[in-house]
């Protein structure tokens, strides 16, 4: 009857304030009087003396050390009492009465993040594991209360760093943590067991990313207790509530491949301790996928104890993440193995504190066996496409990009769907994964072939914000034909793609060109696109022109040296202006270049080339003081410089200091070797040693500008 009265009151503290009948005032006034002798809870009279303390402590507002531990020290007893004696009716009611739970929390949250002087913690957590055992009482409020001690616990300094710290208070401390951590899941409802674990191990994982050794090692600590629980739940004591507790094979935990990818990065750690626990846990979770896939194949469930300690003894005696990964490989759900491989793209971008060699590692584990590990193509696609633009790193991009190319020959279908839904247009980190996968030559073949499928349709718009703007799907349509040379020249005139001035498509067209010209037979087709190659570099794009010079490279390699003769001439002086210019890689390029073009000059176009060709000199001349060695690969032809002097005037404002140096040294040369002055004849004598002493140190050349002149 009195506990019926307090729910009464219960109900009308937190319904709207309405007139009542005089019967209604009379109960509720019973149920108030009920309430503050506390005398109607059965375990009262067990425990009157913890009761009172508790309901002094929630109404005072003085609330030092040591009323805080009386406090926390009674809600222990009066539940263990209760529990014991089977006393625990009205409980729930007299916890929501007092707020017992809300006020444990604004306990933890005022305890120093600093230090650990005080046992109010360990009381908090013994008074919430006792707490625990009867059902209701914590519903709804463990996640609150897990947070706030994870928080103020793992966030503490390292033991070395705390001031005058008790190692017993800090052992009981832990200690304590981990009871309530496993009363918390065997006192729970079966049908909530799976819901709470997931929860902790969620709550868990977001402190093992820490910078800190010491969160990451309490943080981990307190998972290999769950995991233990976890391997060993069905054979752990029950609830008393609960007839039995569920078997590993009913035992669901949709976590459990993102945690095994976080355990597997914690084993590179150079601390020890976390390593170990780490290992720990992970041998653990073995054993229960094991069980999981055992009790599934009735024949080898009598071999079970000693099958997993056997392969438990191998993970321990070669405790790498990749050795490790390929043990769980076939025990693991399509989805985990998903997740795991999700863990380890996210740990590539700059700001994860794991190992990027490790998490490498595992990824080449993975390219080698795509069947098994990239099952779920549009879940990792996503991922890597939501990643890739916090990877900075040249070795971590290439991995991740790696991966993609190794989904697109398993998949192609599904990777392009997935990128063409997640991207939008105009989106850099697609057009980077679509750079990547048109780097590989039987990549670039089968996606442009999707592509050609799926962007026919025009409602698909991913890749430009206008209709007619179908670059790739023209490309796609050049490429995927098996067209002779005149029909794919025709084909290609009436699309013109390469006059695309956006930058990023067009260099996107250009990667792709470059894969398919690897190819002799699609190279010589191609010599139809020269002339639109030649306009390319009046765009200006470093990246293009770059692309562009390459391919028109491999191109004239193809033609027959009289087909190529004249273009090669024009190409040249379209290449003058590259030779100097800032961006090494370009400089290069163009070098090479324009060394190949000279060298396909045959009958009247011999001259106009030469023409071209001193126009070159003097940038080449400079060029040998190039920095970047695979620059400054010609020598200088002394004879014809002085024809180029006013030319020299403008590296002496060049950024590179070795170009100025040889500049003044060049101009010094050329218009003082006849001074009148003995000593300016002589700096220049000195001048002319240092060159030439600069010279000897070159590397000898495959060519002179003589020889290259005079062809």
């Amino acid at each position: 009857m009195a506990e019926k009265l307090l729910r009464v009151a219960l109900k009308e503290d937190r319904a709207p304030q309405e007139s009542s009948s005089p019967v209604e005032s009379h109960e509720l006034c019973l149920a108030q009087q009920l309430e503050m002798d506390a005398s109607w809870l059965p375990v009262y009279h067990l425990e009157p003396e913890h009761v009172d303390v508790i309901r002094a402590f929630v109404s005072s507002p003085e609330k030092d050390e040591e009323r805080k531990l009386k406090f926390l020290t009674s809600i222990a007893v009066l539940f263990r009492a209760a529990t014991y004696n089977s006393l625990c009716q009205g409980l729930d009611l007299f916890c929501q009465r007092y707020k017992l739970a809300e006020n444990i929390k604004v306990l933890l949250e005022e305890e120093p993040r600093d230090q650990l002087h005080t046992a109010v913690w360990r009381s908090a957590m013994f008074a919430m594991t006792e707490m625990s055992f009867v059902e209701a009482v914590l519903e709804g409020k463990e996640i609150g209360l897990l947070q706030a001690c994870f928080s103020g616990i793992f966030l503490l300094p390292p033991k070395e760093e705390m001031q005058d710290l008790k190692p017993f208070l800090y052992f009981t401390t832990m200690k304590g943590m981990d009871t309530m951590l496993v009363a918390l899941v065997l006192n729970s409802p079966t049908s909530r067991v799976n819901e709470k674990m997931q929860s902790i191990f969620q709550m868990l994982l977001t402190f093992t990313t820490s910078e800190r050794a010491s969160v990451r090692e309490r943080a981990v600590g307190r998972m290999r207790v769950l995991s233990f629980l976890l391997a060993n739940y069905s054979s752990l004591k029950a609830n008393p509530n609960e007839e039995r507790h569920a078997s590993c094979a009913e035992m669901q935990m949709p976590i459990i491949g993102q945690l095994l990818g976080h355990l597997l990065l914690l084993l590179s750690f150079k601390e020890e301790e976390t390593g170990h626990l780490a290992l720990d846990a992970l041998c653990l979770l073995f054993q229960f996928k094991y069980q999981q896939h055992c009790a599934t194949l009735t024949e080898e469930n009598t071999q079970l104890q000693g099958d997993w300690e056997t392969e438990t003894t191998s993970l321990r005696t070669s405790p790498s993440a990749t050795h490790i990964i390929e043990s769980f490989a076939e025990y693991l759900q399509p989805s985990e193995r998903s997740d795991i491989v999700r863990v380890f793209i996210e740990a590539m971008t700059d700001s994860s504190t794991f190992d990027k060699e490790a998490a490498r590692n595992v990824l080449d584990v993975v390219r080698g066996n795509p069947d098994l590990w990239l099952v779920d193509v549009p879940k990792i696609t996503s991922c890597i496409h939501k990643t890739l633009g916090c990877i900075k790193s040249v070795p971590a991009r290439q991995s991740v990009e790696s991966l993609m190319v190794s989904m697109a020959d398993k998949c192609p279908q599904e990777v392009v769907t997935t990128l063409l839904q997640v991207a939008p247009g105009g989106d850099s980190t697609a057009l980077a994964l679509w750079e990547a996968m048109f780097s590989v030559p039987q990549t670039v073949r089968n996606i442009l072939k999707e592509l050609l499928s799926q962007l026919w349709d025009l409602k698909s718009r991913l890749f430009c914000t206008h209709l007619e703007d179908y670059c790739l799907v023209r490309l796609a349509m050049l490429a995927s034909r098996d067209l002779g040379d005149r029909a794919f020249a025709a084909t290609y005139l009436d699309f013109r793609f390469l006059k695309e001035e956006r930058p990023a498509m067009l260099s996107l067209v250009l990667r792709a060109i470059m894969t398919l010209s690897e190819r002799d037979e699609m190279a010589r087709k191609m010599k139809v696109i020269l002339p639109d190659l030649m306009r390319v570099l009046l765009f200006g794009y470093k990246a293009a022109t770059t692309k562009a010079l390459l391919v028109f490279r491999t191109i004239m390699a193809q033609l027959e040296r009289r087909e190529a003769s004249h273009i090669a001439v024009q190409m040249a002086e379209f290449l003058l202006p590259l030779l100097d210019d800032e961006l090494s890689q370009l400089r290069e390029s163009s070098i090479s270049l324009f060394r190949d073009l000279m060298m396909m000059a045959v009958g009247n176009d011999k001259r106009e080339m030469k023409n071209v060709v001193r126009l070159g000199l003097l940038p080449l001349f400079f060029r040998l003081s190039d920095q970047t060695q695979s620059v400054a690969k010609l020598k200088q032809d002394r004879r014809r410089a002085q024809e180029f002097l006013i030319q020299s005037l403008s590296y002496l404002k060049d950024a590179q200091a070795s170009l100025r140096e040889a500049a003044v040294r060049f101009i010094a040369l050329q218009t003082l070797a006849e001074d009148r002055e003995p000593s300016i004849r002589s700096l220049v004598a000195q001048t002319v040693i240092i060159i030439l002493s600069s010279s000897r140190e070159q590397p000898r050349p495959r060519w002179t500008l003589r020889a290259l002149c005079c062809r």
